[in-house]
């Protein structure tokens, strides 16, 4: 028999008294199961040198980036009486002309940005790339060297509301937002060799603007990251005539241990080099250098299980669940001519949370002297029953595949329901339901291009 262990964490309630919350109790949490400490018969402890991942520190190689990565999942076993954190604000004001981002207000350059109504692109007000800067001074020694970067820097609003993130948005608002990525990451590599587009939510990760939005760095330059991933991708298609990447898809789709969601087009797995406990990676089936490249059918079903993936994370903690996430795909501008078919599109995922909404995982001591560590394996990131509504806790009213449950105007939504989509609404959590807005008026349909396949579990 398994035993579960379900970390605690304390918060403090309304009336500013402690709380305990488990982590890991019912739908939506996060559930550690730890390996059984009697695993033989009866009730022995595994024989001395039988290796358990799950209670054994290991480590595991990352091929993407050349190094490796601790795994000491028993330290899941500690209290935790480190730093809590505060609960992202749940009151954000749909419009606030005081927000440079939203549509009519006045950014600090003075320029007032347009009525937009879907998405939104600007130069960057205080970018950190230039297209004019000069070039450094020759270096006279090799241990003070320095070289141009040149670049432009964007900022790419997903939607005019600001009380929306990406799973709150329809599959229409999504595919919106790919192809302004994909119409960017074209424009500006025709010239610079490098396209950075990245989406950091959340004050957590030092997101100062609760607005939907992105950025979009091009640079005269490879970044270490894609030059990394640049040699490493190259290196295993001379050694197993294979993109990398392709190969390692096709692999996890097979043995499914670290499957997050998939759809015909799409996976997403937590990567078994893992560092970040919900880290994902995000990878098209087929053979795709750039994003550009995306047919029309896949930009369709990439939008479909980006809002799968963001609702689940979202449901985790029950929260608006915070992440730095990018695109890598082969360099551009000098390089489109080149041969690279070495490179495989994928996307990185990479949430800071831990134990709960409140407790987050540090990079210090170990991780900035040493290498990463992570205490639990890949394997052990599950979530054992999802609370599938596609809208997360809050003031805000849960939307199931575009159909407002409460809305009196919906007369007969079980009609335009199908009953895996009725499942997910007898799996609403009671606080969920009880912050439904009777008053928000029902679509006459649903979202087109919606997904009926069961969501996978974590």
């Amino acid at each position: 028999m398994y035993s579960t262990w379900s970390p605690r964490y304390s918060r403090p309630c309304n009336g500013g008294e402690s709380r305990d919350a488990e982590a890991a109790v019912g739908a939506g949490r996060m559930e550690a199961r730890s390996e059984p400490e009697s695993s033989g018969p009866g009730g022995t402890r595994p024989a001395v040198g039988s290796f358990q991942p799950r209670e054994h520190q290991h480590v595991r190689y990352n091929p993407l980036r050349d190094d490796w990565v601790l795994v000491s999942a028993h330290r899941m076993r500690r209290p935790w009486q480190g730093q809590v954190e505060i609960p992202p604000r749940e009151d954000v004001p749909r419009c606030d002309l005081s927000n440079p981002l939203c549509p009519g207000a006045a950014r600090a350059n003075g320029e007032v940005n347009p009525q937009y109504t879907s998405t939104f692109v600007f130069d960057n007000d205080f970018p950190a790339l230039q297209p004019d800067a000069p070039e450094p001074d020759a270096c006279s020694h090799p241990l003070f060297r320095a070289a141009s970067a040149q670049g432009v820097c964007k900022v790419l609003c997903f939607h005019p509301w600001s009380d929306l993130t990406l799973p709150l948005m329809s599959l229409a608002e999504i595919r919106a937002v790919i192809d302004k990525w994909a119409e960017l990451m074209a424009e500006l590599g025709a010239s610079y060799p490098w396209v950075q587009i990245f989406e950091n939510k959340g004050a957590m990760m030092g997101c100062s603007n609760p607005h939907p939005h992105c950025q979009v760095w091009a640079s005269n330059f490879l970044p270490n990251e894609a030059r990394l991933e640049d040699r490493t991708q190259r290196q295993h298609l001379q050694e197993r005539s294979v993109p990398m990447l392709l190969e390692y898809a096709r692999l996890e789709a097979q043995r499914k241990e670290r499957l997050v969601v998939e759809n015909a087009d799409w996976l997403v797995v937590v990567p078994y080099w893992a560092v970040w406990p919900f880290q994902t990676l995000l990878l098209p089936r087929r053979h795709i250098c750039r994003l550009q490249e995306l047919s029309d059918s896949e930009r369709d079903s990439l939008a479909s299980i980006m809002k799968r993936l963001l609702a689940k994370y979202d449901n985790l903690f029950e929260v608006s669940f915070p992440y730095s996430m990018g695109w890598h795909g082969a360099p551009t501008g000098p390089h489109l001519g080149e041969d690279c078919g070495h490179w495989q599109l994928h996307a990185h995922y990479y949430p800071p949370l831990l134990r709960s909404a409140t407790v987050r995982k540090f990079m210090v001591g170990y991780e900035m002297l040493a290498q990463a560590q992570r205490d639990l394996t890949p394997e052990q990131v599950h979530v054992s029953r999802l609370q599938r509504a596609w809208r997360g806790p809050g003031n805000r009213s849960a939307l199931v595949h575009g159909v407002w449950l409460n809305s009196p105007k919906c007369k007969e939504p079980a009609r335009r329901l199908n009953a895996w989509v009725l499942d997910e609404i007898s799996e609403l959590s009671k606080l969920q339901r009880s912050q439904l807005k009777s008053e928000t008026p029902c679509p006459v349909a649903l979202n087109s291009g919606e997904s009926s396949e069961p969501l996978q579990s974590w």
